[in-house]
């Protein structure tokens, strides 16, 4: 009798360990959300350094996942939109990392030769290209598409996280008709206004993880 109690207590003990370790893992990987902290990372950049978010504590952080051979992607690079908000905002402060979770083997994947190599012919200005192909940072993220867009303020906390603008389109004549999301979110942290439109649907390719 006793040792039925004893194995009742340590199944019950063994399930509540278990039940704790899965709502953990299940905490850990619940998405980040709009006015909380944005989950910190480290990474190399495409010269090999390490960047971490903690680094730009202060300042507006914009996340932008992206994969060279997405054609939503390259409707964005191609007819200059990207670039020019890269230019246009970090002239203002505003640190821009682009960050590449395609595994290898997959649309997308680069190493730092060959993403040095699109910034360079694309004519594009980010802070930094992050290397993420084992797509920690993605997940970390919840990033689904490329590109898929996140900001974050000068305190650490996602302010915006969605679509660049608001057509999920390739034609060049959209670009000028859409809501640009990004553009106005940005334009609001740095005049110190709340976001308006915190949360809007990403579109694009899906990002190729492993």
């Amino acid at each position: 009798m006793k040792m039925l109690r004893k194995s009742v207590v340590l199944g019950g003990f063994l399930a509540g360990l278990l039940g704790a370790l899965l709502t953990g893992a299940s905490q850990a990987a619940d998405p980040p959300r709009i006015g909380h902290p944005a989950p910190d990372f480290s990474a190399s950049d495409s010269h090999g350094k390490t960047v971490s978010l903690a680094d730009y504590r202060g300042k507006l952080v914009v996340l932008e996942w992206t994969n060279d051979g997405c054609p939503f992607v390259q409707h964005y690079y191609k007819h200059g939109n990207m670039q020019a908000l890269q230019k246009e905002y970090t002239g203002k402060g505003v640190v821009w990392l682009s960050v590449i979770s395609s595994a290898p083997g997959t649309q997308g994947y680069a190493d730092g030769a060959r993403a040095d190599q699109l910034t360079r012919q694309r004519d594009a200005a980010p802070s930094a290209v992050l290397l993420d192909a084992s797509g920690k940072i993605g997940h970390l993220y919840d990033a689904k598409t490329t590109p898929h867009m996140f900001i974050i303020d000068g305190g650490g906390k996602l302010i915006y996280a969605g679509g660049i603008d608001s057509l999920p389109s390739t034609d060049p004549a959209d670009i000028a008709r859409a809501n640009p999301y990004v553009k106005t979110a940005l334009d609001e942290a740095l005049a110190g206004k709340p976001v308006s439109q915190p949360l809007t649907p990403p579109y694009g390719c899906s990002v190729k993880y492993e």
